[in-house]
């Protein structure tokens, strides 16, 4: 994926709808990540956004299901 400021909002403009979310909290690590599921004619993807541990911004991981 490019790098872009709003990722999941560039998935939907792609194309993909968002079927489902979830918030979870690592306690270990302390960080919030949000899990998205999104699907596109019979394809789904988990997106997974994440603060960064050190520094602003966010990880973004994209996984193919």
């Amino acid at each position: 994926m490019a790098d872009t400021d709003k990722p999941l909002s560039a998935l939907v403009a792609q194309g993909w709808e968002i079927v489902g979310f979830t918030v979870g909290h690592d306690t270990h690590s302390g960080v919030q990540g949000h899990h998205v599921l999104l699907r596109r004619q019979k394809q789904h993807k988990i997106l997974q956004l994440r603060n960064r541990w050190m520094g602003k911004g966010v990880t973004v991981k994209e996984i193919d299901v």
